[in-house]
């Protein structure tokens, strides 16, 4: 028997699937753009906006009907409910036989799971949140985690990850910042494009969420408006898309929900085809978040039948509905054979999906779904990595009078409704947090050691008492009293506060758990100001997803620890980090603010989005962006960065030597910040371009240079291009962006340089001269 030409291995991509879609009905095209989750939820409490009325459920006989089309995507097998993964494997493997032995050509479904901290799956390991990568500085640990996350995903038949998250922090009361990396685009894309590096080299189509502008919505409130400006939009929201795109190779790209200036993202050709392919070259999958196309007709009101709502996302550049049918199935048949929707649409969309398929295998004759007899999805090496950075990632704000590590002999009361919970350590979409907490009474699947408990472990020769003192979010004070009195019978006081992750106001951190302002939850203000009270010296250990306003105890507090939600491990991190066992390294990915109001800010600011005699609030953070402290001090020697002039189109090397003066190895975050005196429009005061994390033994040192070129100095002018312009700059070396320790000042000779899509968006660097 001759094989058919799409299932001959040996011929180009595209040419095997044009043959494909030759001969494929309308019918069998457009069962390629959509998925099917069968194990959704329909009673209102799920895990997205609006399921319940999005939903359609998926009897026996309807899942037959639908895999005699064929299928383009499964939904979320893994992450609906708790199973064993050996056993959901061997599920997954029988529905895909199903699918193969159900339609004419035999073509197996993408199956697609979420990963933004994990595999969120039972019995997978829970790796700290985006927030924790940022503040670890570290991208090839981060690049590392998401390779053993991808072959965990590879290894029970998943082809597409749901991650990462590349939305920069815009207003820290955004329920969604755990999910993010941070505040500046260089630190998110850079750190975003190494998780898609490790996801990709695994085998698994990373996708990027979400396209874009979705964290800048007004208010804080998850899916409410863009207000984002186009230069805003050009130089803040999108340039991590564009690195995780070029630098990552990433094969997806997910939709926002949100729309800017009135037109919607799934709804926005000029976004998701102009732009993302048509600009920036790119050639895989757009798929729609989680009812994102019906939300065009019943939230956004741009579309006024089902019909409309498919052709206008099929228009804007959406290939794939998820997460189950409900546009790109028969309503858009119909409209189709109706002459309301093009069929070149649903050929242009099909192709993509196809051509990602030919790329996973998926139409070789030869592919057969995985069954493996054993899965381990949180073996010791995952946890290895998850320790790791976790410990990478807490950020000690305050310690000024060394309290902190603790005496390994002392009293200490631990107070606060984060000590002795598991939960504290996880962010939203964590498998525990995301799914069993509809399930009263699951277990976790994984150990999740609570901070009480390990720091018990640390320090055995400890006394350690403990009071919850009040809870994370309700307004009950009764058991202040009780954590006032363990604290008063203590050496020093262990004060854990912080968040409760969980879904559209279930929790006070996550998807739809936006706040009005930066007061920490609850009463746990209250009870902070009750043990600071007592004189007894207060450690306060902060384990959330956002930053909260703590001016009100600047100055009354002996240590600051942040934590964001540092995983599975983030128990003995922590922990190592108050023993002194472990040296923190982390730096703020986000600022901390001084106080609850005068917000949003960040820091990247004008002069006039900085304090000033214009308004009697200062928007200062407490702790800025990059701040961090160690049990160590390091010198900054030996600064090679004269003065220079250099032409529009060229590059300068700053050079200095970092030595360890400590008595212990430590790690140091040397950051590199532009300064832009003049421009053609408003820009940041200062803003990251490049860092290096340096992990230095006692006394030993290291020489790092940056390759600074001036490309990097770019920004979007008033006519919609992107610019080098001439005049002066300064490069700031800092240890965070408010703490310059060098400056070297650069003036640009020659005409403004417009660049293309191929500019250099990265600032290289060397580290050399280790002692």
């Amino acid at each position: 028997m001759t094989t058919a030409p799409w299932r001959d291995p040996a011929l180009p991509a595209v040419a095997r699937v044009d043959d494909l879609l030759s001969r494929m009905t309308l019918e069998e095209k457009t069962a390629q753009l959509y998925g099917v989750w069968v194990g959704a939820d329909t009673d209102g409490d799920g895990v997205a906006p609006h399921q319940h009325d999005m939903t359609a459920g998926c009897s026996a006989d309807e899942w037959d009907e639908l895999i005699g089309r064929g299928l383009g995507q499964l939904t979320r097998s893994f992450g609906t409910a708790p199973v064993e993964p050996a056993l959901g494997a061997r599920a997954l493997a029988r529905a895909q036989r199903r699918i193969v032995a159900a339609g004419r050509f035999g073509i197996p479904a993408v199956a697609h799971e979420e990963c933004l901290a994990g595999f969120t799956a039972w019995r997978a390991t829970a790796y700290p949140v985006p927030l924790a990568w940022g503040a670890a500085f570290d991208p090839p640990l981060v690049e590392e985690m998401a390779r053993r996350i991808g072959h965990d995903l590879r290894s029970v038949g998943v082809h597409q990850g749901l991650a990462p998250v590349l939305d920069v922090v815009r207003d820290p009361r955004w329920g969604r910042v755990e999910e993010t990396i941070g505040e500046d685009p260089y630190l998110v894309g850079t750190v975003g494009a190494a998780y898609v590096r490790g996801l990709e080299s695994a085998g698994i189509v990373a996708t990027l969420k979400h396209f874009a502008g979705y964290a800048s919505s007004v208010g804080a409130r998850n899916l409410a408006p863009v207000r984002a400006g186009t230069r805003e939009f050009a130089d803040v929201t999108l340039p991590p898309f564009e690195m995780a795109l070029r630098e990552g190779g990433a094969r997806s790209v997910m939709a926002a929900y949100t729309e800017r200036d009135g037109v919607p993202a799934s709804a926005d050709p000029e976004l998701l085809t102009q732009l993302l392919r048509d600009d920036w070259g790119f050639t895989g999958t757009v798929v729609a978040d989680y009812f994102g196309i019906g939300f065009l007709q019943t939230l956004h009101r741009v579309a006024g039948t089902p019909a409309q709502a498919a052709h206008l996302a099929l228009e804007a550049g959406i290939d794939v509905e998820l997460p189950t049918v409900k546009y790109y199935g028969d309503t858009l048949n119909e409209a189709v054979r109706a002459g309301e929707v093009p069929e070149n649409l649903i050929d242009r969309a099909a192709r993509r999906v196809l051509l990602q398929k030919c790329e996973l295998g998926l139409l070789d004759e030869d592919w057969r779904p995985e069954t493996p007899e054993t899965v381990d999805l949180d073996s010791a090496a995952n946890r290895a990595v998850a320790r790791r950075l976790a410990e990478e990632s807490v950020v000690l704000l305050d310690n000024p009078d060394g309290l902190l590590p603790l005496s390994p002999d002392t009293r200490i009361a631990v107070v606060g409704p984060r000590a002795a919970d598991a939960l504290a350590m996880l962010g939203c979409y964590s498998f525990p947090s995301h799914v069993l907490t509809h399930l009263p009474g699951a277990e976790p699947g994984i150990e999740i050691p609570t901070l009480l408990e390990s720091l018990r472990a640390e320090l055995p020769d400890a006394k350690v008492t403990f009071a919850e003192g009040c809870p994370v979010s309700d307004p009950d004070t009764t058991g202040i009293e009780e954590a006032v009195a363990r604290a008063t019978e203590a050496d020093v006081c262990v004060a854990v506060l912080g968040d409760r992750a969980g879904l559209f106001g279930r929790g006070t951190s996550g998807e739809g758990c936006d706040v009005a302002d930066l007061r920490l939850p609850g009463v746990q203000g209250a009870l902070l100001d009750s043990l600071v009270a007592t004189g007894v010296p207060v450690v306060l250990v902060l384990l959330t997803g956002r930053p909260y306003a703590l001016g009100r105890w600047h100055g009354r507090l002996g240590a600051v620890v942040q934590a964001f939600f540092p995983g599975e491990e983030g128990g003995p991190a922590v922990a190592g980090v108050l023993s002194g066992r472990v040296n923190p390294s982390g730096r703020l990915p986000v600022s901390v603010p001084q106080v609850t109001g005068g917000q949003p800010w960040t820091y990247l600011q004008p002069p006039l989005g900085l304090a000033g005699e214009v308004s009697n609030l200062d928007p200062t953070p407490l702790y800025p962006f990059g701040h961090g402290r160690s049990y160590t001090t390091f010198a900054w020697e030996d600064v090679d960065g004269p003065e220079a002039g250099l032409g529009t189109d060229g590059s300068y090397d700053l050079s200095l030597t970092v030595r360890n003066t400590g008595d212990r190895a430590g790690a140091e975050v040397v950051q590199l910040y532009l300064h832009d005196p003049v421009a053609g429009v408003t820009r940041p005061d200062v803003r990251l371009i490049g860092y290096q994390r340096l992990e230095l033994p006692a006394g030993g040192s290291a020489r790092v240079t940056f390759h600074f070129h001036t490309d990097l100095s770019a920004f979007t002018d008033r006519g919609g291009r992107r610019v080098v312009e001439p005049g002066d700059l300064e490069l700031r070396l800092g240890t965070s962006s408010a703490d310059v320790r060098h400056t070297a000042r650069l003036s640009l000779t020659g005409p403004v340089r417009v660049l293309g899509p191929d500019r250099r968006m990265r600032c290289e660097t060397r580290v050399s001269e280790r002692a």
